[in-house]
């Protein structure tokens, strides 16, 4: 099945660069130069993964994570946002947005493409994967990566779906900062030790209450689910 790629972004021969070497894996590739046709054309296409710059005309790439994630259309849909902020607090707020992953500019088009492929990975369900995982009232659906506790969906990115079912599926044991990143991420990088605590303080506050309460921080090591 081919995957649709969306890129926003407004510098000409960034976004030439990416739309080649994503061409080349052989991805159907979407472009926008600006922000709101950027938005408009997520909303309207519904692409499998959207490459997003942060600093873009008309409308900024924070702006335009915030109202893909507010959508029901959209809010599925996995982000790797660009920045050329070298400074930490982008990366973060665009991850506390609901962004799957970031790449701070200048950075590989090779790695970009391997993050992407990796991102896209976080979605698809082997086929001898279980199809429901419950803890107490908490259900996963792995086909449909919707999550539910009781009758309230908790709306969940790609990779906070993932990041959870790591966890429950792990649930009694410390999974480390370094595994959760080689298991929900595909890879290791520096500096991702941050974007793992930040995604679990994302995932507490969407899951609330005894869920949130569920995943405990183990000191200087990682994060542990707890059982049942």
């Amino acid at each position: 099945m081919t995957r649709t790629i969306l890129i926003v972004e407004d510098e000409t021969d960034i976004l030439n660069l990416i739309e080649w070497h994503l061409r080349a894996e052989k991805y159907t590739v979407l472009t926008a130069a600006d922000g709101l046709n950027g938005l408009e054309t997520a909303i309207r296409r519904l692409p499998d993964l959207i490459v997003l710059d942060l600093m873009l005309p008309g409308m900024d790439g924070l702006e335009i994570c915030k109202a893909l994630k507010r959508n029901p259309k959209t809010g599925h849909i996995p982000v790797i946002m660009l920045t050329a902020k070298g400074e930490e607090v982008d990366r973060i707020v665009g991850l506390e947005l609901g962004a799957d992953d970031y790449m701070v500019k200048p950075f590989s088009p090779r790695e970009l493409v391997l993050r992407v492929r990796a991102v896209l990975k976080r979605v698809d369900v082997s086929p001898d994967e279980e199809k429901s995982i419950r803890y107490q009232n908490l259900r996963m659906d792995m086909d449909s990566h919707r999550v539910w506790m009781g009758e309230t969906e908790a709306l969940l990115t790609v990779t906070e779906f993932k990041l959870l079912l790591e966890l429950i599926q792990n649930r009694g044991r410390v999974r480390t900062r370094d595994q959760l990143l080689d298991r929900v991420w595909g890879y290791q990088f520096e500096g991702y030790a941050r974007t793992v605590d930040t995604h679990v303080r994302r995932l507490r506050q969407k899951l609330g209450g005894e869920y949130a309460d569920a995943i405990e921080t183990v000191r200087g090591i990682g994060y542990r689910f707890k059982e049942d």
